[in-house]
């Protein structure tokens, strides 16, 4: 198994292959690429893994390798790290937003947290254009509808665009 340079490493908490069977799932480009189990003997500083338990996963989604990590519980995912998913269309947008929250919390802003309490952001990629875009005014006004959105929707940011 090749690795690359670096990976997003996430910590779950017994759950690391249903989430990256869920993810593979939504994602195209993706795979499970390694299950890493527990040995028959695991030690006193493992004494919650069971022999033969799931690990590590380690998973690709849209050709990005990730490991997940069964590592008990005590760590738990919030919004200072979160996964942008860079969406072309509507459609796109509404696919990840539909699976991605489904089980999960809708935020605002496009931000959700998916079931397994990892924050995502599905953003269609005009918003960028609009935000570092010369038309300043345009881009305040494309802010403020933004941030009264839940689900981004491209039709209503391109409206407040155009004033």
């Amino acid at each position: 198994m090749k690795l690359q340079k670096i990976s997003p490493f996430l910590w779950f908490n017994g759950v690391a292959e249903a989430a990256a069977q869920h993810y593979v799932s939504i994602f195209p480009d993706s795979r499970i690429d390694h299950i890493a189990r527990a040995p028959s003997t695991v030690g006193e500083s493992a004494s919650e893994l069971k022999p033969g338990a799931v690990m590590v996963v380690n998973y690709t989604l849209s050709g990005m390798g990730f490991v997940g990590l069964n590592g008990g519980p005590g760590y738990d995912f919030n919004q200072a790290v979160s996964f942008v998913v860079n969406c072309q269309d509507q459609a796109e947008v509404d696919h990840y937003w539909d699976r991605l929250s489904d089980g999960g919390n809708k935020i605002q802003c496009g931000w959700l947290t998916d079931k397994f309490g990892l924050p995502w952001q599905i953003v269609p990629t005009m918003l960028f254009d609009y935000m570092q875009g010369s038309d300043r005014e345009a881009a305040g006004r494309v802010f403020k509808a933004m941030l009264e959105m839940e689900k981004l929707v491209i039709a209503d940011l391109e409206k407040a665009a155009r004033g």
